[in-house]
């Protein structure tokens, strides 16, 4: 059989895969790769760059991507390479930065499917879902083409409580990486307080600012001694090659380190995780339930700028299935500097007549959580020293999806979802939505272990 008839067949089976509802994921990229390998033409790759400003692997992926979905509408296979190259180098050329690449290709993709998801009959196609057989209580997608959408259909694994929960204990951080990461931690000889990595730091009426810098001076109660601005640059330093070597520059503004900041705020600011170590209560042991999950949750909070540096402002669990499992605004205990919209997305408005404190919080918590449940965040020793509440069961995606580079650089929550998920988030001007953000964290961790069962099984 020539290789011309053998790609008209794997088309022919492609078809009646996706309108008998019976197609997944995995048959579809498995088919996808057959019938590029019978194609005259050798897979598509891009031409690697010298100094180029966003990872070979990357575009490469990218590229790979494009091609699957090109494939779903083009009438062969040289006709999907062809498209996919135009279209990842066109994204490539209006790109600055690997960022910016990842946020229009994930765009471009999402605009791909859509268009790729109606079957030649115009319906949509949409996900539902299956028991995997030999793995109690695992559930994965299958593809369908129906009039209308189910409203309650997910696009991710779909675990019951007692597997995920197993599962996910393969991921919690160790003793070692809870002090790595600067997890809070019960001082032993203050009850209520907490120490952090070699123990507590005196209290001095020196600060310094954790957005620029500066060195600035308090009162015994926390309040600015003298009123200045605070000049600081609200990204992070990127490094990128560049013709004789490399390059850093601000992710904010692309000025060069060392460049006048391009913010302006009215106070200098410190988070207080030195100073502010009182007030901690630690999760309770409880009784196993008799399915042996303790529960699992992801956790994100939302902070502002105080007399005594970060305080809670809002938090948000998630529970598995992605749902809000409690979120609540949170009155500071002490006077507001900064609400630092711009990341907490809280504006002053928005704490008016709530009286609801940080002590409140912590009983609901204490009640949710038991010492044993799995909470999900991304770097979540902040949120746990926002929320003053000391829990060892965690599993951190800023661990579990590593920087190359180790601690104590890690990857941003938005890479990550734009990576892996293909996702853009925290693309609100208004700023983070703690909710938004843990469902990533949560959706991530489901990624992760479907990826790793795969290969485990």
């Amino acid at each position: 059989m020539s290789s011309s008839h053998v790609f008209a067949f794997l088309i022919f089976l492609k078809t009646i895969l996706l309108e008998g509802a019976v197609a997944n994921t995995f048959s579809r990229r498995i088919l996808t790769k057959l019938m590029m390998s019978v194609s005259s033409r050798r897979r598509p790759s891009v031409v690697p760059e010298s100094g180029s400003k966003v990872p070979h692997a990357t575009r490469q992926r990218y590229v790979n991507f494009f091609v699957e979905e090109y494939l779903k509408v083009c009438r062969t296979v040289n006709e999907a390479f062809d498209k996919a190259l135009v279209e990842e180098k066109a994204i490539y050329d209006r790109c600055g930065s690997k960022n910016m690449y990842l946020n229009i290709a994930v765009n471009t993709l999402k605009k791909l499917r859509d268009h790729g998801s109606l079957s030649p009959n115009g319906k949509k196609l949409y996900k539902g879902m299956r028991r995997e057989e030999g793995f109690p209580g695992l559930i994965s997608t299958v593809s369908f083409f129906i009039s209308t959408p189910d409203p309650i259909f997910k696009h991710l694994l779909d675990l019951t409580g007692g597997v995920l929960y197993r599962l996910l204990k393969d991921y919690v951080l160790t003793e070692e990486q809870l002090n790595e990461n600067g997890y809070p931690q019960p001082n032993p000889e203050k009850p209520g307080s907490a120490i952090l990595g070699n123990g507590e730091i005196n209290y001095s009426s020196k600060r310094v600012c954790c957005r620029c810098g500066e060195i600035y001076t308090v009162t015994a109660s926390g309040k600015h001694v003298r009123k200045e601005e605070c000049n600081y640059h609200s990204g992070r330093v990127l490094r990128q090659k560049v013709p004789g070597g490399l390059e850093t520059r601000y992710s904010c503004c692309e000025g060069v380190v060392g460049s006048p900041g391009c913010q302006v705020a009215k106070l200098h600011v410190h988070d207080g995780q030195k100073e502010n170590l009182e007030g901690f209560v630690k999760t309770f042991i409880k009784l196993t339930p008799a399915d042996g999950n303790h529960g699992v949750f992801a956790l994100d909070c939302e902070m502002c700028y105080t007399t005594q540096g970060l305080e809670l402002t809002r938090v948000t669990v998630v529970d598995s299935g992605l749902q809000v499992a409690y979120d609540t605004i949170v009155k500071p205990d002490n006077e507001i500097i900064d609400y630092n919209t711009r990341f907490s997305g809280v504006i002053e408005e928005d704490l008016k007549n709530i009286t609801t404190s940080i002590r409140d919080v912590q009983a609901i918590l204490l009640n949710m959580f038991s010492a044993d449940t799995i909470l999900i965040g991304h770097s979540l020793e902040n949120d746990l020293f926002a929320l003053k509440l000391i829990h060892n069961t965690v599993v951190d995606t800023a661990v579990v999806f590593p920087h190359r580079l180790g601690l104590p650089h890690k990857r941003a929550l938005r890479n990550l979802m734009a990576d892996y998920l293909r996702r853009i988030i925290q693309d609100d001007v208004g700023g983070h939505d703690s909710s938004e953000d843990a469902a990533a964290c949560m959706e991530l961790m489901l990624w992760k272990i479907k990826e790793d069962k795969g290969r485990k099984w």
